[in-house]
């Protein structure tokens, strides 16, 4: 790409563009001098789409960074080895890490062990809900775990809407209930536009692991 001389740039056009940037950052302000509410927030990272822990596991990153503690409940990947987990090991006693799951359904193809299962990682995610010192929580596939109904919904969601006022909480996982998505401040739907997979491309460590 070549270099742009400013000689060739027009004074005209110079000054349009700082008089439309100088608009714009008065907007932008004007926008961000509103928000006036800072609260925990319940964030549900779901959708067909990679990318929903990746992004959870990236907000958990940042509020290491401030030296703050992160909790992470698996409620069904627990039986991966995953580099992530392996990662967040360095951080020591900042990082609760619970892996709980026992596969997916159609792997254990036992209701009464899959619901057992969820129901210890439910009772975990509570109590690291209620330790003070923990800003975020992960609560990964918790939306699995939901989808087949493995745990009770609207206890569920009571319980993330009573949940103290500074707590952050991430859930993830495909197909997130409507009552979850009506009781949470952000929610992502990860799109799938083109998957590594469907062109046989198997997972790999570092990248799904």
């Amino acid at each position: 790409m070549a270099e742009i001389d400013d000689k060739t740039i027009d004074e005209r056009d110079a000054e349009r563009h700082r008089a439309k940037m100088a608009k714009r950052k008065a907007v932008q302000d004007a926008e961000v001098a509103g928000k006036t509410i800072e609260k925990g927030l319940l964030i549900v990272n779901t959708g067909p789409g990679k990318g929903k822990t990746t992004a959870a596991f990236g907000l958990a990153l940042r509020m290491l960074g401030y030296g703050k503690r992160v909790g992470v409940v698996q409620f069904i990947k627990g039986k991966w080895h995953t580099g992530e987990k392996d990662a967040f090991a360095a951080f020591g006693d900042r990082v609760v890490w619970h892996a709980m799951g026992e596969g997916f359904t159609w792997e254990t193809q036992d209701l009464k062990r899959d619901i057992a299962a969820a129901e210890a990682a439910w009772g975990k995610a509570l109590e690291l809900m209620a330790d003070p010192s923990i800003s975020l929580v992960v609560l990964d596939e918790l939306n699995i775990a939901l989808r087949y109904d493995y745990l009770d919904l609207e206890k569920v969601v009571a319980a993330l809407k009573g949940r103290r006022d500074d707590l952050h909480v991430i859930v993830t996982g495909r197909n997130a209930k409507p009552l979850l998505i009506e009781a949470a401040d952000l929610v992502t739907e990860m799109g799938l536009t083109k998957h590594h997979f469907s062109a046989g491309v198997k997972a790999q460590q570092g990248i799904e692991f």
